[in-house]
């Protein structure tokens, strides 16, 4: 499985683990939980969506309502319903434990943190933890960069890396303060909530999942 699709197979199982519901209602709502989603079509989703029915951890219902077959004119047809089965709600669970450096990538960071609601607080450590430290290496690489090309580059490319820079540098000041929060919380210490992309904080620990993840952290 490509590192992309195991992406939107953790997606599916964790919007699904909250509600069933039909493939464009799903879509909708990578769209809007998942910004990078957004490139997502029909004919990527719905190949994922085949895929976990057949390995038995998504079960197709269809409502009781009048199928209307699909013709050229109408373009309609019955919805199918996807709903967790007791083997997918496992496999999810069992993504939720993982804390792997894939966790701590671009791509995959941001769906895991959509999620850290249902997270075991250990893991969403080690996750946020290990992401600080990808990005602090990267940071290292990006500064050495800049000090050796300063001479070999136009401003305007300069400025393009500092811009980049100073992106990656912003988010390594968020998870401080996520691992601050993380950390006073488990100690039994005030501390404030995170807030996310939409202002709302959430309480590490808490049950409830958080709300839209931020605006992709080090892509501004």
């Amino acid at each position: 499985m490509s590192r992309r699709s195991g992406v939107l197979e953790f997606a599916v199982l964790g919007l699904l683990h909250d509600a069933p519901m039909h493939g464009y209602e799903l879509r909708k709502r990578l769209n809007v939980l998942l910004g990078s989603f957004r490139a997502f079509s029909y004919g990527t989703l719905y190949p994922c969506l085949k895929s976990l029915v057949a390995q038995g951890f998504l079960v197709e219902d269809n409502p009781d309502v009048e199928y209307v077959p699909a013709t050229a004119l109408n373009g309609k047809r019955s919805k199918i319903v996807y709903r967790l089965s007791p083997e997918g709600k496992q496999r999810f669970e069992e993504l939720l434990a993982e804390s792997g450096p894939d966790a701590w990538e671009d791509e995959h960071f941001g769906v895991r943190f959509a999620f850290f609601g249902q997270t075991d607080r250990a893991v969403r450590m080690r996750v946020l933890e290990g992401r600080r430290s990808r990005l602090e290496e990267r940071l290292e690489r990006m500064r050495s960069s800049i000090t050796r090309t300063r001479e070999r580059f136009d401003d305007y490319t300069l400025e393009l890396q500092r811009h980049g820079l100073e992106s990656v540098e912003r988010e390594v000041r968020w998870l401080n303060e996520l691992i601050e929060t993380e950390r006073a919380t488990r100690t039994g210490r005030s501390a404030a909530s995170p807030q996310t992309s939409d202002g709302r904080g959430q309480a590490a620990g808490s049950s409830d999942p958080p709300g839209p993840p931020y605006d992709r952290p080090g892509r501004s």
